[in-house]
């Protein structure tokens, strides 16, 4: 099959709807003079695939043929439950960490440190470059701080140099590449020489993300683009099978989807007094952190009574299975309040700002729940696994590679041994 007029359409609809504001900076960026142990030369290879937004059932519900295929001859969890909350950089970030947001510190895809003082947002590159940030040890940085070479074709924390490090091999993230070059730049890797091959690859689609976004769940723009992510992981297969490497593949998504109430939004002009307090505004979740602690009890107890279409909590009494309050908010990101929307409602300054779909809502519901199948010569066959939560995949992926974990993390492998062939 000639992929080329597939992957182009795919391509051009997904440039017309820009993820991040950033500079398309296309470069590959290697850190030199670094090489894998002789021992790490002889391990396996893992390449995790993030499919940003791709529901649980999205595979069945748009006929992902390939991926259907592999998670039959391999590993398909019923579903993978997101970290709270479903956004896309804390859970990204989650999956390469073994951490929950608030235990990693980034805590929302929208954020403050220092109580106000200091903003987080995923659209500044200033921000999501500097190290500061990012808690725990990523699964690059794990790897290279035990001489095994990275690569990252995009994610979460990526871009910063964590612990003083960089991947291997990375690039800074941008929607000018198509497709086909950066499959082409993956067989590029495995295929240099053993002492400088990476051997934990991340790699990055947006395509469904964008398109739920725009058009809600259930439209011909979401099905091409759930057809793309087949296809495109169908390509990197055949590329992989044709270099006789034992690669694993770990094909994931960072949360779920839900169609929206475009109708009536939770306007939030009128919610916050800013004299009073700095707002983490993000489209279901809104921290408030008070410029004097004095206004924490009478802002929260107007706003719970007033509360129309979300909810309202103090940092010490949310949901104890989120691990989203006082005790578990190691870097102090968490707002004094926070309001969270109810199941398909959203904050927003206007009724025209309003997205069709979105995420971010209770990481229990349905409709939030991601996406987990894996293949390759580490995992079993035809199995499928219960639901379980994305900060177990950290622990696996670490003992298929033969990494000694350098921190405690919230993940287990326990959880997820049962898959791999050598389960004992």
């Amino acid at each position: 099959m000639n992929l080329r007029p597939f992957f182009w359409n795919i391509s051009l609809m997904v440039v017309l709807i820009p993820f991040f504001t950033y500079a398309q900076d296309t470069t590959q960026y290697v850190i030199q003079g670094r090489f894998n142990s002789p021992e790490q030369q002889n391990k396996p290879y893992v390449i995790m695939i993030s499919a940003d937004g791709f529901r649980y059932d999205l595979a069945d519900k748009y006929n992902a043929v390939f991926l259907k295929r592999k998670r039959g001859e391999g590993v398909m969890a019923q579903s993978m439950q997101p970290s709270f909350p479903s956004m896309t950089f804390p859970n990204h970030y989650t999956l390469v960490t073994g951490l929950y947001p608030a235990h990693n510190g980034i805590v929302s895809n929208t954020f403050y440190s220092d109580h106000g003082k200091f903003r987080y947002t995923m659209s500044d590159r200033r921000a999501v470059t500097n190290p500061k940030w990012y808690g725990g040890i990523p699964l690059w940085v794990l790897a290279e701080k035990q001489q095994m070479l990275s690569a990252c074709f995009y994610w979460v924390g990526s871009e910063a140099e964590i612990d003083s490090t960089f991947p291997t091999y990375y690039y800074h993230y941008n929607e000018a590449i198509p497709i086909e070059r950066r499959l082409d730049i993956v067989r590029d890797w495995l295929q240099l020489p053993p002492e400088r091959r990476p051997h934990m690859i991340t790699f990055y689609l947006p395509e469904v993300d964008h398109m739920e976004h725009k058009y809600g769940v259930t439209n011909d723009s979401v099905e091409e683009a759930v057809q793309f992510v087949d296809h495109a992981v169908k390509r990197m297969n055949e590329i992989t099978d044709s270099l006789g490497l034992p690669v694993n593949y770990i094909f994931v998504s960072d949360h779920g989807m839900m169609d929206i109430d475009t109708a009536n939004p939770i306007l939030v002009n009128r919610l916050v007094d800013t004299s009073k307090f700095v707002a983490g505004f993000n489209s279901t979740i809104i921290h408030l952190y008070a410029k004097n602690p004095k206004y924490i009890k009478k802002a929260y107890r107007e706003l719970k009574q007033n509360a129309n279409g979300y909810e309202v909590f103090l940092k010490k009494n949310t949901p104890k299975r989120w691990h989203y309050r006082t005790k578990d908010d190691y870097f102090d990101r968490l707002g004094d309040i926070m309001l969270v929307s109810d199941p398909g409602k959203v904050f927003a300054f206007s009724k025209g700002r309003v997205s069709a779909g979105n995420h971010g809502f209770d990481n229990a519901i349905p409709q939030m729940q991601a996406t987990f199948y894996a293949w390759g010569p580490a995992f079993k066959n035809n199995l499928i696994i219960p639901r379980f939560t994305n900060v177990n995949v950290y622990p696996l992926i670490a003992q298929i590679l033969g990494l000694q974990l350098m921190n405690t993390v919230d993940g287990k492998i326990d959880v997820l041994k049962n898959t791999l062939k050598d389960d004992k």
